[in-house]
């Protein structure tokens, strides 16, 4: 290996990295917040770049066919609730149930977006809401549930999202136009605008999501619910929000990663399991719970593949999953257990 070809996998492993570090910001985020580990988060990935090609192959996404019945389910669970008295915050499940799905109704069906950005606005639109929806349908009636039956359900609902993404997309792959054409040489290196637009934009969304959580009520909110549910809600923060929300910014992230990582590689519709669980071996290098060690975890697995590929391909992915090996060994040493609390 000369110092050309290392420079080109380092770029690769770059911009992989990039890709997983999104997905590993949501699933710290949505496990921090909820103990939910969000195994079908990949789907938004292959969600949100499908979506918008079949936009641009003048088609309707068949995931605004999901959201609007996810919402009318919604709707009915929620009227079911009232019905027996319990408590519901009408204004969010408007929002989520009738504003957004309807929003996206107006940008796929009558806007018929035909640009880049158009269409790209409108996949995020019809992604975004699939979050709160799958979150109160599946996981708020077993908010208290152990951490176990949470995942046992996250299992079952990536089942089902990939066999409605083979009925909805098929088994053949897509890919999108790249959001730049433009080509730099710099030291011989050739880098692509697409990569840089992935690296931009991921930098743009980490460091919105510092400030987010940093300087707004909503993010302090969310923090305050990840650190204590039970201080927070005596606080006075409605942490059953707070778990619309994190799966919102989860829906969002993974519809901006599909939308980066479409122009690069062919995207078919379980091609997000893998890259979700990669974001997973960078999250869990953080512990689920560190967002800076998650991105540092997700550089780590993009160089480790990108380098990998090329000494021993074949072997890629195992090496890259093996890496969840010695850092829960690590942690296993340095964390007390329950046995030793008590």
């Amino acid at each position: 290996m000369d110092g050309q070809i290392a420079l080109l996998l380092a770029q690769d492993g770059l911009v992989n990295g990039a890709v997983y570090a999104l997905m590993a910001l949501a699933l710290v985020l949505v496990f921090s917040v909820t103990r939910v580990i969000f195994i079908p988060q990949g789907e938004f990935v292959a969600f949100g770049a499908l979506s918008m090609a079949m936009m641009q192959a003048g088609k309707t996404p068949a995931t605004l066919w999901l959201l609007l019945a996810l919402a009318a389910a919604v709707l009915v669970v929620e009227a079911w609730r009232y019905k027996r008295g319990a408590p519901v915050d009408w204004n969010s499940a408007l929002l989520w149930c009738v504003a957004m799905p309807l929003a996206a109704c107006a940008l796929v069906l009558l806007w018929k977006p035909t640009g880049l950005a158009a269409q790209a606005v409108s996949t995020l639109v019809l992604i975004t809401p699939l979050g709160p929806l799958l979150y109160r349908l599946a996981y708020r009636p077993m908010a208290q549930a152990t951490v176990l039956s949470l995942l046992i359900v996250s299992v079952a609902l990536h089942g089902v999202l990939v066999g409605l993404g083979l009925l909805f997309f098929g088994a053949e792959g897509s890919r999108t136009p790249a959001f730049s054409e433009a080509r730099f040489d710099i030291g011989g290196l050739q880098i692509t605008g697409q990569s840089v637009v992935v690296i931009v934009v991921t930098l743009v969304l980490v460091i919105a999501m510092f400030q987010f959580f940093g300087r707004s009520m909503v993010g302090k909110a969310l923090r305050a619910t990840a650190m204590n549910r039970v201080g927070a809600r005596l606080m006075g923060v409605p942490t059953e929000l707070s778990g619309d929300v994190s799966f919102a910014l989860a829906a969002l992230i993974g519809a901006v990663s599909g939308l980066l990582i479409a122009p690069l590689t062919t995207i078919y519709y379980d091609t997000g399991f893998l890259i979700g669980l990669k974001g997973f071996v960078a999250a869990i290098v953080g512990g689920l719970a560190s967002y800076p060690l998650a991105l540092g975890g997700a550089l780590l697995v993009g160089q480790l593949e990108s380098f990998s590929s090329f000494w021993a391909s074949a072997y890629k992915e195992v090496l890259v999953f093996t890496l969840i090996i010695p850092v829960l060994w690590w942690r296993s040493l340095n964390s007390r257990h329950v046995e030793d609390e008590e």
